[in-house]
């Protein structure tokens, strides 16, 4: 055991080849390509990341660590199978918040991020994935695919996109359960090896927030599935063989507290979960799938916390939106860089309205949240529009939709006719299923005001966000990072990486007893790094 030992400045040693104040040591710490030893000598205590200094005579190491570059975090098989430098993603952000621009940036700076096709009509997606494929020519990149129980069409249109423009991972989030869609992805993928063996072709990442969900991925497509899609000509008999070989998702990310979509499980105890049902599920069938972390990934201490529970890698979210790349409005911008951490809140979702489904949004500068959760009051207590008292209705007409629900239902109804039909004919004879589709209008439509920041609806912005985007703020306070307008999705994502390795490494030495100036207790930004 190594006794505690404090480094301060009064202890520090007058040897110029030791580190002898706070400033130095951080300098020390932070060159991630060269180890670091801490030396007691005659002269008193220092850092250094030289051998040869560390050797000399008269000098004692209490305490090392070795090099420890950003690309070593993580799994090997992430970075090799996703043909990245760094086990990281991107997550995707809907409606293009995560935009062709950002997803191309990240490519070509070998990072994986994933389009935010979800909620985007099919000419939008393909275009965007037109120009990510010219853009990043070569490079890859994933797809979101969101599981749409009320929409099936547009998760269908989505794979065929994803199809047509030969892109080889989908980022597969708020799944229920396996659909067709999905399963016929992964399987149109896969091929027969030399030696028999599935060669995957079409990579699957599974976003999930409940165990039992990560195991539907974990295993392989169940036989009903496969089978109805070859009866159907979707697939083939031997790509149903296949399938029925290898698990449905390559990488599981355990998603978190998160913006969005969220069941705002607490990081810690939801990785521990997923990395126990992966575990168990390895044992018994022998499927190496990656389990990776999402939700409150904003900063470099909680992705090094990520690392240190097992993760295989990290997917930041909430934080890439207020970056220069995203598809979000420079109004919604600023108020995402003026965020704290208790500045979120739940509001039903567009895409799953019926069913109940919150998702956190950010609070501040913004009335949304409350103005969503009176329209579900109203929905729960009423069986249509026609039900809704005439002086509720017509607040309702002023303040929160400004036109009458009437017009609101002929611009629904037109615009589904080019979305999904479906929608309009099981609405048919039944209003309250009517009354849902209206509410969906404002909701969906929220999104899109904030986006296009739309100067007279800032009090209705929807902006998707978790806590994570308020302890960015607070870490990239006093950086070259602090204006939104410098943050770019890579030197972002190179910050955060960099500063999980520093931490990692400060954690190894407080472990071996050794305590550090505060001043050195966490990785600050000291450049913009890459673009």
């Amino acid at each position: 055991m190594v006794t505690p030992t404090v480094l301060d400045i009064a202890a520090l040693s007058r040897d110029d080849r030791l580190a002898r104040t706070p400033d130095a040591a951080y300098g020390v710490l932070a060159d991630l390509d060269q180890p670091v030893y801490v030396i007691r000598d005659a002269t008193g205590l220092g850092l250094t990341g030289d051998g040869g200094v560390a050797r000399r005579t008269g000098s004692v190491v209490l305490a090392a660590v070795p090099p420890l570059p950003p690309r070593q975090l993580g799994a090997a098989g992430f970075r090799h199978d996703h043909g990245v430098e760094v086990a990281y993603q991107a997550g995707a952000m809907a409606h293009g918040l995560a935009s062709p621009e950002m997803v191309a940036t990240l490519a070509r700076g070998g990072v994986l991020g994933s389009f935010g096709a979800a909620g985007l009509v099919a000419a939008k997606v393909d275009a965007g994935l037109a120009r990510i494929a010219r853009e990043a020519a070569g490079r890859p990149f994933a797809c979101n695919l969101i599981h749409s129980p009320s929409e099936p069409a547009m998760e269908r249109s989505t794979v065929d996109l994803c199809l047509r423009h030969g892109v080889r991972c989908v980022e597969a989030s708020a799944f229920l359960e396996l659909t067709p869609e999905v399963v016929r992805y992964r399987a149109l993928g896969l091929t027969a090896g030399p030696d028999g063996r599935p060669r995957i072709g079409h990579r699957v990442i599974a976003k999930v927030s409940r165990a039992e969900v990560a195991e539907l991925f974990l295993r392989p497509a169940p036989e009903p599935l496969l089978r109805g899609l070859v009866e159907g000509r979707r697939i083939t008999a031997e790509q149903a063989r296949l399938a029925a070989r290898v698990p449905m998702a390559d990488d599981v990310t355990a998603e978190a507290d998160s913006g969005g979509h969220t069941d705002r499980r607490p990081m810690p105890v939801l990785l521990g979960e997923i990395l126990r049902v992966r575990d168990a599920v390895c044992v018994e069938h022998g499927y190496p799938v990656r389990v990776g972390a999402a939700g409150g990934i904003g900063t470099p201490t909680a992705a090094a916390a990520a690392f240190a529970m097992g993760a295989d890698y990290v997917v930041t979210g909430s934080v890439n939106q207020a970056c220069v790349e995203s598809g979000q409005s420079a109004a919604v911008k600023e108020l995402l860089g003026a965020a704290g951490v208790t500045d979120c809140d739940m509001a039903p979702s567009s895409d799953m309205f019926e069913l109940g489904v919150d998702v956190q949004v950010l609070r501040r500068g913004t009335m949304f949240p409350a103005r969503a959760r009176r329209l579900f009051e109203l929905y729960r207590r009423h069986d249509g529009i026609e039900d809704i008292p005439a002086d509720e209705r017509a607040n309702l007409e002023r303040t929160v939709f400004r036109r009458g629900l009437d017009e609101v239902w002929a611009d629904t109804v037109a615009y589904f006719a080019e979305r999904d039909p479906d929608q309009i004919a099981r609405a048919e004879g039944h209003p309250k299923r009517r009354m849902a589709l209206v509410f969906r209008w404002y909701l969906g439509l929220s999104s899109g005001w904030a986006a296009a920041g739309v100067p007279d609806r800032v009090a209705d912005y929807q902006v998707w966000c978790g806590a994570a985007m308020g302890a960015c703020n607070a870490w990239l306070r006093g950086t070259p990072l602090e204006p939104v307008q410098r943050r770019t999705v890579t030197a972002l994502a190179h910050h955060i990486m960099r500063g999980a390795a520093y931490q990692s490494r400060l954690a190894a030495l407080r472990s071996s007893g050794v305590s550090l100036p505060a001043r050195c207790s966490t990785y600050r930004p000291s450049e913009e790094g890459p673009r």
